[in-house]
């Protein structure tokens, strides 16, 4: 069996961790395995402890799953970490400050620990003293029968079960349906930038949350609750919504996006606590990996490069091109805020030819004949293509009558060829009186 224990930082002025920041701990370790318990929750020194057999193939091996634990959890405010077959001999080494419960034989390992690291050991501390047993080595080695009638049953259970001689059952923790985490902070915080030193231990918990859900978060909601020696002008706290164009569990990216906003926050009093929320979470679709080796992406895509550069500047400053099912050349695509949702995509049956540039009003042509001309005669080639509708796009023209017009065209476009112009896209278009008028709207590369 792999077993680990994790031992949480302390608070200056607190006896033990918080009861929340030992949830939200146990919360994180849910990503790994399901056999998640908190130990001694209202002691002194209080664990969390996880069991990982399971998980060990499912990780790459046992080496890569401790490093992944080890690296993942120095932001959670972890102080030492313990490997053991059981979860007592992981939390005694833990508390030694020992890591490795499998370089030697596990016996060997635990007699050399003092008392103090199993706790229904170290309640008896002062008796077993006065025996002589500075060790737990010491404490296995008196007989059985005498333990049992002059101290309580916990003290061999504890050490059976720490030694593997008998199984562990424990009230296993549930992953929250919502995800809804609390932080005290170290100090009074005055600046908004520097929330997010707080705000990334909670960041770290909601990807943890995220990644044991299978899902990934458009929305998050940061909350600060201000100093009691405050002015009442100043309120209770503030918060800060930040959005995401598609659902996402990347840690790195939220941190930064989360950054930006915060740049741009003045606090009105200082913050002694942090809370966040996800409040939009959607389901991720899991990947399927192909088994020949696939290209590595260096950096940031470009939609998460454009997201954090509108974070900065303002949604209404960063666009990007939307196609929209429409067959009129103008109105088909629209440039939207690149933080916004993108559509999904449409397939759009197209058979006739299309221009690699248009123009951003149509050029009226001059005539010959009735025959365009562009820099000389035009030959057409391909058309006519009828194009027409917009009777519903209806639009308020400004002036002293406030009229109502509509977009509705009704054009036959040709692909023509001219001698030094090149294949150009102009189209034919009805006018007023039944006459007709020929008009230049795109170029072929």
């Amino acid at each position: 069996m792999l077993w680990a224990a994790l031992l949480p930082d302390r608070l200056p002025d607190d006896p033990q961790p918080r009861t929340d920041a030992l949830d939200g701990l146990a919360t994180w370790c849910l990503q790994f395995t399901p056999r998640v318990a908190v130990l001694e929750a209202l002691l002194a020194r209080p664990a969390v402890v996880m069991e990982l057999e399971q998980s060990v193939r499912l990780f790459g091996g046992k080496r890569r799953l401790v490093e992944r634990v080890r690296d993942d959890c120095a932001g959670l405010g972890v102080r030492q970490l313990g490997w053991a077959p059981t979860s007592l001999a992981a939390l005694a080494l833990a508390r030694s400050g020992l890591s490795n419960g499998f370089a030697k034989p596990l016996a060997q390992l635990l007699d050399a620990l003092p008392l103090e690291t199993l706790t229904p050991v170290a309640a008896h501390q002062a008796t077993l003293a006065r025996l002589g047993c500075r060790t737990l080595g010491q404490v296995r080695a008196l007989p059985r029968g005498g333990l049992s009638r002059r101290f309580d049953a916990q003290l061999l259970a504890t050490l059976d079960q720490a030694y593997g001689l008998r199984p562990e059952t424990y009230p296993w923790a549930r992953l929250p349906e919502t995800f809804h985490a609390r932080l005290e902070l170290m100090a009074r915080v005055e600046h908004a930038p520097a929330l997010l030193f707080g705000a990334r231990r909670l960041m770290l918990q909601m990807a943890g949350w995220l990644m044991a859900r299978r899902s990934g978060v458009t929305a998050f909601t940061l909350r600060w609750c201000h100093d009691a020696m405050r002015a009442k002008s100043a309120g209770d706290g503030g918060e800060l919504t930040v959005r995401t164009a598609q659902a996402t569990r990347d840690t790195e990216h939220l941190i930064r996006l989360l950054a930006e906003h915060l740049g741009k926050v003045e606090l009105l009093a200082p913050v002694g606590d942090l809370e966040l929320l996800a409040t939009e979470v959607q389901a991720l679709e899991e990947k399927s990996f192909s088994m020949l080796p696939e290209a590595r992406q260096s950096g940031e895509s470009l939609a998460l490069v454009l997201e954090r550069i509108a974070a900065r500047l303002g949604p209404d400053r960063v666009l990007r091109p939307v196609i929209l099912e429409d067959h009129r050349m103008e109105w088909m695509c629209r440039w939207r805020p690149a933080p916004e949702p993108a559509p999904r995509a449409k397939s759009r049956a197209v058979d006739v030819p299309q221009p690699t540039f248009i123009l951003p009003k149509p050029l009226r042509l001059a005539t010959e004949n009735n025959r365009p001309l562009y820099q000389g005669v035009l030959q057409l080639l391909v058309g006519p293509h009828r194009v027409e509708g917009g009777w519903w796009d209806r639009t308020t023209k400004v002036d002293d009558s406030q009229r109502e017009t509509t977009r509705q065209i009704a054009r036959d476009y040709w692909v023509a060829v001219s001698e030094h112009g090149g294949v150009l896209w102009i189209f034919q278009m009805r006018l007023a009186e039944e006459e007709t008028a020929w008009f230049l709207h795109g170029t072929f590369a």
